[in-house]
């Protein structure tokens, strides 16, 4: 049995470019980042649930519900670099693992937590993530980045558009939806955060490319998932009426 710690950072903050103030919508009667804390808790291998934000009214707002919260950079350029902030905050080792749950995932199944720190440790690969089977029909979505991985787990690419390529129009392909659930080693995190911007993560948005065109394997594994991240008011209306309806 592994002696690592894995340690659960959700990074949040207040200037949501679509729907600012995200983390903190409680028409619910519970903020959005609580129910993200709430999904989580019940995974069995995680120590600790720490949010890592830089707005005083979402680390309050954490505090106010029993959560365990650290403030970082105003200044962080995105989650990963917030992530190592908080890590080296932490005083984590560097074998510890760190899972990064995005703060809008609030569907984020326990079990998938503790199957991606058990994916990360048995693969040996310095990061690791999930993915699920995605309609044909909601492949050419931007939003919905698409993954293709290789027989033994590793992912090959990330990318905003239809991959892969049904040239022949056979209606055959497979498609995959990348799930935005992380875990890596804090040695590997640090390592992350330092390299540079690459040409395909500049040009698809994506962050997880810098690691596959650095060289660095990437495991993965495809899971069953039907939740939703929430990007948009709409999305967090249909969220609120699900939750409602749940009671």
């Amino acid at each position: 049995m592994s002696s690592s710690r894995a340690i659960v950072i959700i990074p949040a903050r207040y200037a949501s470019t679509r729907l600012p103030g995200k983390p903190l919508l409680n028409e619910t009667g519970k903020p959005l980042i609580q129910h993200v804390v709430e999904a989580v808790r019940p995974a069995q291998r995680v120590d600790r649930i720490v949010v890592a934000t830089d707005d005083d009214r979402i680390a309050q707002a954490v505090r106010d519900f029993g959560g365990d919260e650290i403030m970082t950079s105003r200044h962080c350029a995105s989650g990963t670099d917030r992530l190592a902030e908080a890590a080296e905050r932490l005083e984590l080792d560097e074998e510890d693992i760190v899972i990064n749950v995005q703060g809008d995932e609030p569907d984020i199944p326990a079990p998938l937590v503790d199957s991606l720190i058990d994916l990360l440790e048995e693969s040996g690969a310095p990061m690791a993530t999930l993915c699920t089977p995605l309609p044909a029909e909601d492949a050419d979505d931007p939003n919905n980045v698409k993954v293709v991985f290789s027989d033994d787990r590793h992912a090959l690419y990330f990318s905003r558009a239809r991959i892969p390529h049904d040239r022949d129009e056979t209606g055959h392909v497979a498609y995959y939806l990348h799930l935005g659930i992380y875990a890596y080693r804090v040695a590997f995190l640090k390592t992350f955060a330092s390299l540079p911007p690459t040409p395909a993560e500049q040009a698809e948005g994506l962050e997880q490319l810098r690691a596959l065109q650095r060289g660095h394997t990437i495991a993965i594994q495809a899971v069953d998932y039907d939740g939703s991240g929430i990007d948009t008011a709409a999305d967090y209306a249909v969220f609120v009426a699900r939750t409602k309806g749940r009671r």
